[in-house]
């Protein structure tokens, strides 16, 4: 048993090297990824997300207007060139992104998940585009972002602009 556990397992390194090295996967971002890999990497990034964002305490006050208007400008400077805005036009680095990342205002849960969010916004995704904005945001900072977005769905184009434009003021001050 322990024999043919071993040359299976060498048969798999075997083949996946020789699949590897054969280049046959198409890496481009212009190319799809096989309904297969998509598959995986989905159940992969959702049950990594869970896992690590399991102990994560959510603050109270993710409705407070001063916490939302303070992750106004945040969002609009670091965040809408991908995943776009109400009212805005599509941006070239939004189409050229392969996964495509999700439209915020239109995308985003009915319920958000608030830890998970929260820490793919802290963390960033590997090979997605999404970067690791903990590494220049305190949790405060990624709590306002986040408690913005989970309004961003209910805002239209007019609304976004007045709030964005009023916390950029407000943080030049």
């Amino acid at each position: 048993m322990k024999k043919a556990t071993f040359i299976l397992l060498i048969v798999i390194l075997l083949g996946a090297s020789l699949f590897v090295g054969s280049g046959v996967y198409n890496i481009a971002a212009t190319d799809k990824h096989w309904a297969i890999t998509t598959e995986l990497i989905e159940i992969l990034k959702e049950r990594s997300i869970e896992v690590r964002a399991e102990d994560i305490v959510v603050p109270d006050d993710l409705e407070d207007p001063a916490r939302i208007a303070s992750g106004a400008a945040t969002y609009e400077e670091m965040c809408s060139v991908c995943h776009l805005a109400p009212g805005a036009k599509v941006t070239e680095l939004h189409q050229g992104l392969y996964p495509q990342p999700p439209v915020l205002y239109k995308d985003f849960d009915e319920v958000p998940d608030n830890k998970d969010n929260f820490w793919v916004i802290k963390n960033g995704i590997k090979l997605t585009g999404m970067p690791a904005w903990g590494a220049s945001h305190s949790d405060d900072e990624i709590w306002a972002l986040l408690a913005f977005i989970n309004q961003l769905s209910e805002m239209s184009a007019e609304e976004y602009r007045d709030l964005t434009a009023t916390a950029e003021n407000n943080k030049g001050h």
